[in-house]
């Protein structure tokens, strides 16, 4: 099944298609992308994991049918379009865009922070004064948190993307094919982009401080046992049963200066129920703040609502096309299996040509996200 996204003004055009190889399903994506928009040079590619061997030979495809030598891109245990899920078979979700000469530039793989490939770069993102950049992230690398925030830093760079997701191989395109650290690519201030980050999880208690930890391991919140605290914010029923909590309650940061309550989620990895001590998945240190909060479906969808009303908004109608990155814990996991989220999406934001995938990580400005959604639109 194959089916084009409607073309916009201003040079865009988007396809996605499912099949039983990667071949017939690239060769429909191609065909419904036809005719492709005057002067189309930068695609974005995103594969199911279905096709994670594939993910090269459908990168000379495209290339070959096209003419379009910079592709972006990556696999997703999912990947999305306009109102449109893709999972577990082997599916494509494309969009081609035309951007004018000097405006963008690859950002080829950095496997760890201070590289000469992460400064060459950076320079050409200094000298404009900043970019936006569409990045995609290798969830192995335990680096890849500290290499997307000093990207960022060092070029002053707004980064929109996600890590690749899979049950193997984890691919990435820049250009070539990649894998390994953090690739994508740049635009320049001219290219006006968009972005908005919405919450999969609801807050269920207070914002608290942790005042004794060490590595991963919080041991007091507000001079208390941590699972004391833990116990009281999350309610009787669950802390009768700590395992009910496993996949439903997580630990967040709150991130200073945030002027829209934004937090980091992070999973709850290990209770230690006789040293009253909690495990997470972030290094935590004495000081911080800390708050716990739960998957919640109705939270979601009011949270992304406010999210496509606000980029909506800025955006003033304007929006040309879009890329969507969501976590693999939302889509048909959080919102049902008939492609509500990103019918909400569309609903919201019209049937514009958008693609994306769903991510083991997603990435917002100079943070690694979880259990979030993130949208960029090119207006």
């Amino acid at each position: 099944m194959a089916e084009a996204l409607p073309a916009a003004d201003g040079g865009f055009r988007a396809a996605h298609a499912s099949g039983e190889d990667w071949g017939r399903t690239a060769k429909a994506c191609i065909d419904a992308l036809e005719p492709l928009p005057a002067g189309a040079n930068v695609g974005f590619v995103y594969a199911t994991d279905a096709l994670a061997d594939d993910f090269g030979s459908i990168l000379v495809f495209l290339r070959e049918r096209t003419g379009i030598e910079d592709w972006v891109g990556t696999v997703g245990r999912g990947v999305s379009a306009s109102g449109v899920e893709h999972y577990d078979t082997p599916a494509l979700s494309l969009l081609v865009g035309a951007f004018p000469e000097g405006s963008y530039k690859l950002l080829p793989s950095i496997a760890s922070p201070g590289t000469k490939t992460e400064g060459e770069t950076s320079d050409w993102a200094r000298k404009l004064g900043g970019a936006v950049g569409i990045v995609h992230g290798d969830p192995r690398n335990q680096q890849i948190a500290d290499i997307v925030r000093d990207f960022s830093a060092v070029s002053g760079s707004f980064l929109i993307g996600g890590l690749s997701a899979s049950r193997g191989d984890l691919p990435q395109a820049s250009g070539r094919l990649t894998e390994g650290g953090l690739s994508g690519v740049l635009f320049a201030p001219e290219t006006e982009l968009v972005s908005g980050l919405t919450q999969g999880c609801s807050p269920i208690g207070p914002v608290r401080r942790i005042t004794k930890a060490a590595d991963n391991v919080i041991m007091e919140i507000d001079e208390r046992p941590a699972l004391e605290v833990f116990k009281e914010d999350i309610g009787e029923l669950l802390a009768r049963d700590l395992r009910r909590v496993a996949g439903y309650i997580f630990a967040a940061f709150p991130i200073t200066g945030s002027d829209t309550g934004d937090y980091l989620v992070r999973n709850l990895v290990a209770i230690d129920p006789n040293e009253g001590w909690l495990g997470v998945g972030e290094e935590v240190a004495p000081g911080q703040s800390l708050l716990f909060c739960r998957r919640d479906q109705s939270a979601a969808e009011a949270d992304l609502d406010r999210m496509l009303a606000d980029v909506a908004k800025r955006a003033r109608g304007r929006a040309r096309a879009g890329l969507y990155f969501s976590c693999i814990a939302r889509g048909t996991n959080l919102f049902g299996s008939e492609s509500e989220e990103l019918k909400q999406v569309r609903e919201a934001l019209g049937d514009i040509p958008l693609v994306g995938f769903f991510a083991n990580g997603e990435i917002s400005n100079d943070r690694l996200y979880g259990y979030t959604g993130v949208i960029a639109l090119f207006v």
